[in-house]
């Protein structure tokens, strides 16, 4: 981890597991089955179980294979925010909130490059992996705690509808599924 990253890591406290699993209930209860926050939440639960994967795999070859199928969802479902749900947040929460979520994707975007061009056996590894995971569960924790909540009960219904289906298309766009992740990234020389 970065000197930069240590700093941040300090200076902003993460929301407890108790206030990020009160938020989760409280946008399951929001959510009207599989709309298009039902399919987030169930995205950010894969992205949840991905980190799990990367954190506890054991060799090399695992953590590269479970670091690119978290890349696959995780750049998926960022792309599919920002190109349908964060404009609708302008609109049902606050200007502050889009830009911030923007910012925060695009920080994991990159520190998802720079996973991929460290060795992942090493610590250097193991702590950005860890860095980058509690910089999405924050992320995770301010849409369901108020920004997708605030759009639920803002958005009229009929645009509602429009962001499932557009959620769901752009989703699929960028999605690789679990079976068209790359095995394995290539080693970086």
């Amino acid at each position: 981890m970065s000197f930069l990253d240590k700093i941040a890591a300090a200076v902003t406290p993460l929301a407890s597991d108790e206030k990020r699993a009160e938020a989760r209930a409280t946008a399951e209860q929001i959510a009207q089955g599989d709309d298009w926050l039902g399919q987030i939440i169930a995205h950010h639960k894969q992205i949840e179980a991905a980190f799990d994967k990367a954190l506890h795999s054991t060799s090399a070859g695992e953590r590269r294979t479970a670091a690119a199928e978290l890349a696959a969802i995780l750049m998926a479902h960022a792309n599919a925010e920002e190109a349908v749900i964060y404009p609708a947040l302008v609109e049902g929460s606050s200007k502050a909130h889009t830009v911030m979520a923007y910012e925060e994707q695009a920080a994991a975007k990159i520190n998802m490059a720079i996973l991929e061009n460290l060795d992942p056996m090493s610590q250097e590894w193991c702590d950005k992996l860890k860095h980058i995971q509690g910089a999405v569960q924050q992320h995770v924790y301010q849409e369901e705690s108020s920004w997708f909540p605030d759009v639920a009960r803002n958005v009229p219904a009929e645009k509602q509808q429009l962001l499932t289906q557009r959620y769901a298309q752009e989703f699929g766009r960028y999605n690789a599924g679990p079976g068209n992740a790359p095995k394995q990234l290539p080693e970086i020389a």
